[in-house]
């Protein structure tokens, strides 16, 4: 085991209500947002856990990983559906390498001819 996920979200929690104690609206702002796309319905709980799990990813947010891995659990996501959404962020992570690759390959183009 890497981490004690369940005792980082512990903690994790904790501060994030010290937070809440210090800037109660930046709190109530992130639940408002975080809360928007449930209202919509058009996904379920499972989906969206998983969605967010491939962002955290993405962003490399262990925070997000420990709340979102718990959450999918919960939502009854099985282990084989988080790998295939986990293989689309490293699709989409490396393809992003790939676009940001040619991105810098102009940039130096430019710069090499002036």
């Amino acid at each position: 085991m890497m981490l004690d996920w369940k005792n980082y979200q512990g903690q994790l929690s904790a501060t994030i209500g010290e937070i809440g104690k210090l800037s109660p609206d930046t709190i109530k702002g992130y639940l408002a947002l975080s809360g928007a796309g449930k209202q919509t319905g058009k996904l379920d709980a499972k989906t969206r856990e998983l969605i967010a799990l491939a962002v955290a990813v993405s962003l490399r947010c262990d925070g997000c990983i420990t709340v979102h891995a718990d959450a999918a659990a919960k939502a009854g996501a099985a282990r084989e559906e988080l790998a295939e959404a986990l293989g689309v962020a490293i699709a989409v992570n490396a393809g992003a390498a790939l676009v940001y690759s040619a991105r810098t390959i102009d940039a130096f183009k430019q710069h090499a001819a002036a």
